[in-house]
C-alpha cells in the first residue's frame, strides 16, 4: 500500500492541498497542507480550467518543498447542484449455487453499475449498495459466505455531468498529476467527522461551505441519501453587503467576528462602527441587524436541508440527529438554531482520528472535506491491496518430479506436446471436436509454452495404426502379386 496519499479540496471560496499518513493505529497523520483562495469554482464546480491550474500548481510544489516527497497521483473531491442520485437493481445468476457468495461477485454487481443507461452528458461518479437479496431473502448486511441460486442488489447511483468531470480531469492532468478518483465531497466530509455508531443508529451531516451546502443522511451504515444545496456562506455574505451598504470585506469580517444566526440570542444595545468610504462618515451596525439578516438566509438553507432530510425518507430513524461541519459551522449561536427548527439533537463537529504536526489549525471543521479525502484515499488502497492478494496463482507439480513446484497461472491454450505423449479427444454431445487434454511434461527450468491457436486451426492427430493379422497380410500379398499380374 501507498505510504502517503495526496488530496485536493476544490472549493467555492477555497482550495486546499494536503498530504498525509497513515500510523499504525489507524490514525490519519498530516504532512502538510496548503489553502490558497480559490479562482475558477462556482459552486463546488471546475469552470475556468487555467485559474484552477494556476492556483492548485503552486500549492502542490509548496507542499513538495516542504515535505520533501514527491507524489504523482491525487485524489479530488467535487461537489455541485448537477450531481443526482437515482436507485438502480441489479442481479446475476449463480451456476455453482452451492458454493457461497464472494467479494469478486459482490464487485462484479458494482461494476455493472457503471454501464447503466443515463442520460446523455452524464457519467456515474459513485456507486453505494443498499441491500443485497439471495434467493428472495433479504439481507441488509454482506452477503458474503451465504449460498444461494440468485444474488440481487439495490444500489445507489450517484451521477453527474460529464462535461463538469472532464473539466476536473483536465485541471488535474494539466498539473502534472494523475488523477486517482474523484469523490463525493458529502462522502468524504462524513468519513472525516461521523463515528460509526452515528452511521449505524442514524445521522445526517450537514457540510456548510462557501458556496453550496452539503447534506448526507446515513442509517445502518449506509449512505441513504445525498443532496446538495445551492447556497452557503457567500450568499449570507451577500446579504450583509447589501442590507448593510457595506464592501465585500468588510461584510465578511461582520459575519465571522460578530454575527449570530439566533436574533432572539444577539446582543442588544450594541454597535459596530465600519469605516466609510473614501473618506465618508462611517457606518454603524447593530448587532440585533445583522442577526436578523443572517438568521433570515440561514432559516432558507434549514429549511432546504428539512425537506432533503424528509425526501430521504429517514426523516423518523435519525436518532443521532444532525452533525454540522464546514467553515460556515462557527457561525456563533448555530447549533441552538437549528436545534430551535429542526427539532433534532445537533453537534458542531472538527474532524476525528487525525493529527498533525505541521499545524493544529488543519484539525479544524474548514478542513473536514480535505482530511476525508485523505482517508478515503487510504481505504481505497487498502482495498486496492485486498483485491490483488486473492489472485493467487495455481501451483502445479511436474509429473515424476514429486515436490517440485512450478507455480503458474493456467490458461486455456493449446501446449505443445512432446513424442509418445497420447491425447484424449474430447467430444461434444452432437459428436463434434471439442479439443484434447495432452499430458504436462516439462523439465527444470523450462517454462511452459503456450500459442493462442482458435478451435479450426487445432489438427486432430492421426489415431495410432493397428497391427495387421494373418489374414491381413494374406489378403494384401494376393492383392499386390496375383491381382496385379493378371491386370
Amino acid at each position: 500500500m501507498k505510504k502517503y496519499i495526496a488530496a485536493i479540496d476544490l472549493g467555492t471560496t477555497k482550495v486546499v492541498t494536503i498530504i498525509g499518513e497513515k500510523l499504525p493505529s489507524g490514525r490519519i497523520h498530516v504532512l502538510a497542507h496548503c489553502e490558497s483562495p480559490s479562482k475558477g469554482v462556482i459552486r463546488g464546480e471546475v469552470v475556468n480550467i487555467d485559474d484552477v491550474v494556476n492556483i492548485t500548481k503552486s500549492a502542490i510544489e509548496e507542499i513538495k518543498q516542504t515535505v520533501g516527497i514527491e507524489f504523482s497521483d491525487v485524489y479530488v473531491g467535487v461537489a455541485g447542484q448537477h450531481i443526482r442520485c437515482i436507485e438502480s437493481r441489479f442481479d446475476i445468476p449463480r451456476d455453482n449455487y452451492l458454493e457461497t457468495i464472494s467479494e469478486k461477485e459482490i464487485r462484479k454487481l458494482e461494476e455493472n453499475m457503471y454501464n447503466i443507461m443515463l442520460c446523455p452528458g452524464e457519467e456515474v461518479l459513485h456507486v453505494i449498495p443498499q441491500s443485497y437479496n439471495v434467493d428472495n431473502d433479504w439481507i441488509v448486511r454482506s452477503p458474503v459466505g451465504i449460498t444461494g441460486r440468485k444474488l440481487e442488489a439495490n444500489f445507489k447511483v450517484f451521477v453527474g455531468r460529464t462535461a463538469s468531470a472532464e473539466r476536473t480531469r483536465l485541471a488535474v492532468e494539466r498539473m502534472g498529476l494523475k488523477l486517482n478518483r474523484i469523490v463525493l465531497e458529502p462522502i468524504a466530509s462524513a468519513r472525516a467527522v461521523l463515528h460509526e455508531e452515528e452511521k449505524e443508529v442514524g445521522v445526517v451531516l450537514v457540510d456548510i461551505g462557501g458556496g453550496t451546502t452539503d447534506l448526507v443522511v446515513y442509517y445502518d451504515k449506509v449512505v441513504r441519501h445525498t443532496a446538495v444545496i445551492p447556497f452557503g456562506g457567500n450568499i449570507i455574505t451577500e446579504d450583509i453587503r447589501q442590507g448593510c451598504g457595506v464592501l465585500p470585506r468588510h461584510a465578511e469580517q461582520l459575519k465571522v467576528q460578530y454575527g449570530s444566526c439566533y436574533s432572539d440570542l444577539a446582543v442588544e444595545n450594541k454597535i459596530i462602527t465600519i469605516p466609510g468610504v473614501c473618506g465618508r462618515e462611517p457606518r454603524e451596525v447593530s448587532f440585533k441587524l445583522l442577526a436578523q439578516i443572517i438568521e433570515a438566509r440561514m432559516d432558507e438553507i434549514i429549511e432546504a436541508v428539512m425537506f432533503e432530510i424528509e425526501r430521504s425518507g429517514y426523516a423518523d430513524k435519525l436518532f443521532a440527529g444532525i452533525v454540522i461541519t464546514g467553515g460556515g459551522a462557527y457561525l456563533e449561536h448555530l447549533p441552538e438554531f437549528v436545534r430551535y427548527k429542526t427539532g433534532l439533537d445537533v453537534h458542531r463537529r472538527k474532524p476525528i482520528y487525525v493529527s498533525s504536526d505541521s499545524s493544529e489549525e488543519v484539525i479544524h471543521c474548514t478542513y473536514a472535506t480535505a482530511i476525508g479525502l485523505l482517508m478515503l484515499g487510504f481505504d481505497y488502497e487498502e482495498e486496492k491491496e485486498r483485491q490483488k492478494k486473492e489472485l493467487v496463482p495455481v501451483e502445479v507439480t511436474d509429473k515424476g518430479k514429486a515436490g517440485n513446484k512450478k507455480p503458474f497461472l493456467l490458461h486455456l491454450f493449446d501446449i505443445p506436446k512432446k513424442e509418445n505423449d497420447k491425447p484424449t479427444q474430447l467430444a461434444n454431445t452432437d459428436g463434434t471436436q471439442q479439443g484434447y487434454v495432452v499430458p504436462l511434461e516439462f523439465s527444470e527450468g523450462e517454462k511452459p509454452q503456450a500459442s493462442l491457436k482458435s478451435p479450426k486451426q487445432r489438427k486432430a492427430p492421426k489415431p495410432p495404426k493397428a497391427e495387421k493379422s494373418e489374414s491381413s497380410l494374406f489378403a494384401d500379398f494376393f492383392i499386390d502379386n496375383i491381382v496385379d499380374n493378371n491386370v
